[in-house]
């Protein structure tokens, strides 16, 4: 299946809402210049179409595969990944004192997107090693920095989040893997880690996991659990390779989708030591390992953008094709294409307004990111804001795209040869991994809620409402003022259950006001560009699908307010047994 990575939507997206040009204004960011910008977005998008994505139909179909104890990826994997890694495409945002290009992340978001879209799969792989990075270079030592940010920055050696265990999920609290001293400043790491991601493969000469386990006699819950290194092959002081680190590979896991990421049980201390270095202060794990989370967060909304994205071109494409039917009420009964049918239509608009919707919202949110690591601290207020919205939105509507595109094949879209099914299968996992959307829903009713007593969250949704009103966006205004409502209504209820019971629908609403938000804006830049250069295919579905999304998408999540507002009650009208009745 062809894939076309969408240079000029990306470009116009960075420009008009990521505001990259203001990024490269900072003398952190300086290299950035426009030239760059469009060197790096149109170079990504070409490796993306001509490297990942001819692998992504064989990733599905033939996966990786565990032999003799270790984990091989399908043919081609490990070629694409070198070439990745030589033409320096992991180092956009990696810092320049250890072999990086020091770019925004925001950037570095948008090559991702093309990877993504071109192979979902294959793109977790790089996106994992830019949490490990995240986390050694916050919270490492001097010593771990240089031995260990400079292959990972070239994307030499992979990295790896190890949290879940068999009986630790959502609860990393109840995590039983053990650090035991070894007398030097080192540890031996003991345990079961499930469910991760990368966590063997073939391409790259190493794998850097970051460990959460617990010291002796550590207090129980979170307050306990500390992060470390633990290298697959142990690292010598001169930064060669030594000898394999005691990580063994128990299996990988036969899942619904992303066949091509394998998903690893690694046991670590039992052939052998596994030989860690904390990273941070003993007890500070939970800290160091949100630093990771939170970008890796966004980068997991990103990856409905990029499900969408590859999800919209299919069935664009199959619409453009397939013959079905004359058009209702036309005089002529010739059969046409589908794409002429009003039905048909909907679904692709909801998906092309969908796609753009969702990518201003993560590029948006990235360049917060950017600015937040400036030190600017409303850029940090509005990361903590934004990360939720960005994963839980991105993620239920990228997988709703990748089921309208299977809906736009009909009957062929079910049938595996098609191979649309495989964007569904693949998006679906994004929605639990990396926190629950439930669990995001919940941490924007709880602790971001509360930040300044409510006002922050209030004074995001008054910019959304102030400019609604003055830009004449009637819908949008409408649903921001539900939101302040529910808001307000939240901050006032101390009853947690109430507010975690109408938690979802406050989330959805609140995504869907602020992808309209910046969909408004990209309506007015695009009206902008049209009467100074003139109309051109691009600007014109850029405005068609804006004002879809303004005029039909944000009305639906008026809907939404009296679900946020129901309350517990109906949810507890039944008890645990009643249910099964």
């Amino acid at each position: 299946m062809s894939f076309t990575a969408p240079t000029q939507e990306q470009l116009f997206v960075l420009k008009h809402i990521a505001q990259i040009d203001q990024l490269a204004g900072h003398n952190a960011f300086s290299d950035a210049s426009e030239d760059m910008v469009q060197a790096i977005v149109e170079g990504i998008g070409d490796f993306a179409a001509g490297e990942f994505a001819p692998l992504n139909r064989v990733g599905d179909m033939v996966g990786a595969q565990m032999k003799d104890g270790r984990v091989v990826m399908p043919q081609g994997y490990r070629d694409a990944y070198q070439h990745y890694v030589q033409n320096g495409w992991g180092t956009i945002n990696a810092p320049a004192e250890f072999g990086g290009q020091g770019l925004p992340f925001t950037l570095a978001m948008a090559a991702l997107d093309s990877l993504g879209a071109a192979n979902m799969a294959f793109t977790l792989c790089p996106i994992l090693s830019v949490g490990s990075i995240e986390a050694i270079l916050h919270h490492g030592s001097d010593a771990q920095k240089e031995k260990y940010l400079p292959k990972l920055s070239s994307g030499e050696w992979t990295g790896t989040m190890n949290l879940t265990e068999p009986q630790a999920g959502s609860d990393v609290g109840a995590l039983k893997s053990t650090a035991t001293p070894r007398g030097d400043g080192t540890y031996a790491i003991a345990g079961q880690k499930i469910y991760i991601s990368f966590g063997d493969h073939d391409m790259a000469d190493n794998i850097v996991h970051l460990v959460l386990a617990r010291t002796p006699d550590a207090p129980e819950g979170t307050r306990g659990i500390s992060l470390f290194l633990v290298p697959k092959y142990r690292v010598n002081d001169d930064g060669s390779l030594g000898e394999e680190n005691g990580v063994k590979t128990i299996s990988i896991e036969h899942k619904m989708g992303l066949n091509a990421s394998p998903t690893c049980v690694l046991q670590f201390g039992e052939d052998g030591e596994s030989i860690g270095e904390l990273i941070g202060p003993e007890f500070g794990g939970m800290r160091a390992m949100f630093t990771m989370m939170n970008n890796a967060r966004i980068n997991v909304g990103l990856q409905g953008v990029q499900i969408a994205e590859a999800a919209t071109q299919a069935a664009i494409s199959y619409a453009q094709d397939r013959v079905q039917s004359a058009r209702a009420g036309a005089a002529d009964k010739s059969s046409v294409t589908i794409i002429q049918h009003p039905d048909v239509r909907r679904m692709l608009m909801r998906m092309k307004a969908g796609t753009q919707a969702l990518r201003a919202l993560l590029y948006y949110s990235a360049s917060k990111v950017d600015l937040a690591s400036l030190g600017d601290e409303a850029a940090k207020e509005a990361v903590d804001i934004l990360t939720p919205l960005a994963k839980t939105y991105g993620t239920d509507l990228g997988s709703e795209i990748a089921s309208l595109c299977v809906q736009v094949h009909g009957g062929m879209g079910y049938i595996e040869e098609t191979g649309v099914a495989q964007y569904y299968r693949d998006i679906r996992i994004a929605a639990i991994y990396e926190g629950t959307n439930g669990i995001q829903a919940a941490d924007l009713v709880g602790r971001k809620m509360g930040m300044r007593g409510g006002d922050a969250l209030k004074e995001h949704i008054s910019h959304i409402i102030n400019d609604a009103k003055k830009d004449g966006h009637d819908a949008l205004s409408r649903l921001a003022d539900a939101c302040m409502r529910v808001c307000t209504s939240m901050v006032e209820n101390n009853n947690i259950d109430d507010r975690l019971a109408g938690s979802y629908a406050f989330t959805t609403m609140l995504s869907v006001a602020t992808a309209g938000w910046l969909m408004a804006q990209q309506l007015e830049a695009a009206k902008l560009v049209q009467s100074q250069e003139g109309d051109s295919p691009f600007l014109k579905s850029k405005i068609a699908s804006a004002q879809y999304y303004l005029n039909v998408m944000v009305g639906e999540a008026m809907g939404l307010e009296h679900s946020a507002l129901s309350g517990a009650q109906p949810l507890y009208a039944l008890s645990a047994e009643e249910f099964a009745a």
